[in-house]
């Protein structure tokens, strides 16, 4: 089943990074408090990558 929280970070950077300029800041705040969330339960490896992530959501501000 995975991480759902994990998941859920993924979703939301995904929704920011295709979010039309009304909605994008809504859509980056969600994303951002999400992968903060997903952040302190996950693996070592899941935290690689929601640093990641997390630099997508930093180039599109």
């Amino acid at each position: 089943m995975g991480n759902q929280l994990f998941q859920e970070a993924r979703r939301f950077v995904e929704m920011a990074k295709n979010a039309d300029a009304a909605d994008r800041e809504s859509t980056i705040v969600k994303a951002k408090n999400a992968l903060s969330s997903a952040y302190a339960n996950s693996t070592m490896a899941e935290q690689r990558q929601l640093q990641q992530m997390q630099q997508e959501l930093d180039q599109i501000t």
